[in-house]
């Protein structure tokens, strides 16, 4: 093996993808017990090695060399074979911070309070500290800052997640209550599966600047390659590659009202992107069995909407697709955030005169006009871009 990941569970990971975007390949996931961990080390098939949770700080006892810098955080999340034994390095410093100054968020003289203890915390408390913090406090399970506890740091002026709550596949995790916390000026959540957890979409509705961890993975990413490589390459490929990979992982969410055009676009916006399409309608006709039609007949709307939002709640949490929702999805808020924490949500527009009635009971023999002028605030709430289909 030539380079790859370590950690104990990587279904998830993007780091293939982005490693391939930078040359540092081929690459490859490598999930092990923590008793597979010092044997794997010793054994030494391969050139270059990330490390993740949950052994950045374990791994340290089986390297010959340890960076200054990795030694203070007391932790490891890059090792690189040379003539001389293995060396270990910390480049979370480094994308900590590029994160943090992409989004606009500053450390300098504020308050940061770090969700989580283990070695991605170390080094944000090292950034966040290296950086002028003017004080940086530690929440963990066991220690005197605890989660019963916190919200005793309200002035707390920049909040990390660096836990794994809210991750792929537990997503809709959240460790804190972000309004309990009014000072706030700044969220970054280390998770970067899903995009968006329930923390950054708290931030968002607040107002709140935050980075998700797509931004750091690919930074730290840049510079374990060059140091995998042995070069070292201007931090502007970092953004190429971070819109690269938002590409290809990101949702396409189609919304509006029944008859709109929503399944027909998805199906070709999805071929022109290479994404996979999905429309929630199809996929709740699939798991009762019958068609809408008949499930509105024999069971009732609310029924109708239970499946739904139980489609929806699986489909959000993936990547990398279009989906067409249901006319009245909207409705239901958590249906909202569900379908947000992995992509970007597309208002589809179309004259009232035009919409297809077929096969959609709640669009037959009512006022489609009235329907409309009721959902209308719902899709334009949810919406982060409208496109008009004529």
């Amino acid at each position: 093996m030539r380079y790859g990941l370590i950690g104990e569970h990587l279904g998830h990971s993007y780091s293939p993808f982005i490693h391939s975007l930078l040359e540092s390949s081929p690459y490859e996931l490598v999930s092990l017990r923590p008793e597979e961990l010092g044997p794997f080390i010793k054994a030494g098939d391969f050139a270059g090695l990330n490390v993740t949770i949950p052994y950045k700080k374990a791994v340290m006892p089986y390297l010959d060399h340890i960076a200054p810098e990795a030694r203070a955080i007391g932790a490891v999340n890059t090792i690189v074979r040379r003539p001389d034994g293995l060396w270990g390095y910390n480049t979370d410093y480094q994308g900590f911070l590029y994160a943090a100054e992409r989004a606009g968020i500053s450390l300098k003289g504020k308050k940061v309070l770090v969700l989580g203890s283990g070695g991605a915390s170390a080094a944000v408390q090292a950034a966040a500290a290296g950086t002028g913090a003017a004080e940086v406090l530690v929440v963990s399970r066991t220690g005197a800052l605890n989660y019963e506890n916190v919200y005793a740091e309200k002035g707390a002026e920049i909040i990390v997640n660096a836990t794994p709550v809210g991750m792929y596949p537990d997503n809709g995790g959240r460790i804190v209550e972000l309004s309990r916390f009014g000072s706030c000026r700044g969220v970054i959540d280390l998770v970067y599966n899903p995009l968006y957890t329930p923390l950054l979409l708290d931030a968002r509705e607040l107002g709140i600047p935050f980075s998700n961890g797509l931004s750091m993975l690919v930074a730290q990413a840049k510079y374990a390659s060059d140091l995998f490589q042995g070069i070292q390459r201007p931090d502007s490929i970092i953004h190429k590659a971070l819109e690269q990979t938002r590409q290809k992982v990101e949702n396409i969410i189609l919304i509006g009202m029944p008859g709109c055009g929503k399944s027909t676009i998805g199906k070709k916006l999805a071929a022109q992107q290479g994404k996979k399409f999905v429309d929630t309608d199809a996929l709740v006709e699939e798991k009762a069995g019958k068609s809408i039609p008949d499930i509105f007949k024999e069971d009732g709307e609310a029924a109708f909407r239970k499946l739904e939002a139980e489609i929806i709640a699986l489909v959000g949490k993936e990547g990398g697709q279009v989906i067409a929702t249901g006319g009245g999805s909207v409705l239901n808020l958590e249906n909202v955030r569900n379908l947000k924490q992995n992509g970007t949500v597309v208002f589809i527009k179309r004259d009232i005169n035009k919409l297809a009635t077929e096969g959609r009971p709640l669009s037959q023999g009512v006022d489609l006009e009235t329907m409309y002028e009721k959902r209308l605030p719902f899709y334009m709430a949810a919406a982060d871009t409208v496109m008009e289909n004529r």
